[in-house]
């Protein structure tokens, strides 16, 4: 993250002895990024975070398989047909995923197991409903519209109120706000649409107790269940640049101009081989001549995954998509306004937009999970041809 947090009880120097009431020292762990070239935390255990008791390796999760989208065809999913299974970590549907990035639906009301991914960050982003995300950083209060960003080999689970849907990124490396936006040294600049304060950390530590505490862990080998002799939730204090965070989509500034603007302008998040963009409630276009919706446009570099999670799709009217659905409008195929909608907008005189979606570019092709398919809608790709 661009900058420093410290939270809970550190020493007043790193990498020194840090005494414990009645004895002995805390167990100090360094979490650092690109080989500890980059950004990185000191946390400051009860216990040893090494000390673990038993390591079992635990099948692959049913539907984990990826099939190619061919014949290449743009495609609609409906996640409301998927329903509420387990939890926000066992109950993730895969949609669609290549080598950087997988993507998943998921809709539960239990309490996840604690888990961490080892093979890269992850951006939750919740559809609806609260939760409290906990981690070995803290606690985190979530709730409808939220990012959360979760460093690779943060140990958290998850601890809904009632059923919580969400849209699962799992990336093969680092989710980081665009590098646009950023000074040399990693403040957000005065055009980023969203800055430090609209971000949301955890602010003390949570401490909890236990012996041979089971986690499961995500490797680029597959999946592991290490249990460990004591709760991973010991820290007592942490500080540094590396931590989960929580950023709401509302607190996303649109940019706007005379003309319609391309959905670089939308963008919230990078990774490796691919960038999230939120698109919010805005003004629409206000040149004199401005036709106020998209133009039909051909990414020729890239798969455009769009969930769709509040408000009117005017461009998109007659199409079957509404509030939970997804699009996947593949690189070779040019999408845009449905038949109509151009002459529509203009006729109504509207000078603004209550749209509300999330948007994952890909630069590389998108195979489709069986989540996808089992929620298809198949006759969309023949929507523009009516």
């Amino acid at each position: 993250m661009p900058y420093y947090q410290r939270v809970g009880e550190v020493p007043r120097k790193r990498h020194v002895r840090f005494p414990r009431p009645g004895g002995g020292l805390y167990a100090e762990e360094l979490m650092g990024e690109e080989g500890f070239s980059s950004d990185s935390s000191l946390l400051y255990h009860r216990y040893a975070p090494t000390a673990i008791v038993k390591a079992e390796a635990v099948p692959a999760l049913a539907g984990a398989e990826l099939t190619p989208n061919l014949p290449l065809s743009p495609r609609h999913f409906r996640t409301q047909e998927l329903g509420a299974d387990g939890d926000l970590v066992s109950g993730r549907r895969l949609l669609a995923g290549n080598g950087d990035v997988r993507i998943s639906y998921a809709a539960g009301d239990r309490v996840s197991e604690l888990y961490r991914d080892s093979m890269g960050d992850e951006c939750v982003y919740v559809q609806s409903g609260r939760a409290t995300f906990e981690s070995t950083y803290g606690a985190l209060e979530v709730a409808e519209g939220d990012y959360v960003v979760i460093p690779t080999g943060t140990i958290h689970r998850w601890v809904p109120r009632g059923t919580v849907t969400a849209l699962v990124v799992e990336a093969a490396g680092h989710i980081r706000p665009p590098k646009r936006y950023l000074s040399q040294f990693g403040q957000f600049l005065e055009h980023a649409p969203y800055s430090e304060r609209d971000l949301r950390m955890p602010s003390e530590p949570l401490l909890a107790d236990g012996e041979d505490v089971p986690v499961l862990v995500r490797t680029r080998g597959g999946l592991t269940r290490l249990t460990y002799r004591n709760h991973p939730f010991d820290v007592v204090g942490w500080d540094g640049c590396l931590y989960p965070y929580v950023f709401n989509i509302a607190d996303f500034e649109p940019i706007v101009k005379r003309t319609h603007a391309p959905p670089p302008v939308h963008q919230t998040f990078e990774g490796p081989g691919f960038v999230i963009c939120s698109f919010c409630p805005r003004p629409l276009d206000f040149h004199p001549d401005a036709v106020p919706i998209p133009y039909n446009h051909h990414n020729v570099d890239s798969d455009e995954f769009m969930f769709y999670v509040g408000g009117d799709y005017t461009a998109r009217a007659g199409s079957g998509i509404d509030v939970g659905s997804i699009s996947l409008h593949p690189a070779g195929f040019t999408h845009g306004p449905q038949p109509g909608a151009v002459e529509a907008v203009i006729a109504s005189g509207a000078t603004a937009t209550s749209e509300l979606a999330v948007m994952i570019d890909t630069f590389r092709p998108l195979d489709l999970g069986a989540g996808a398919l089992a929620c298809e809608d198949v006759d969309y790709a023949w929507t523009w041809a009516r």
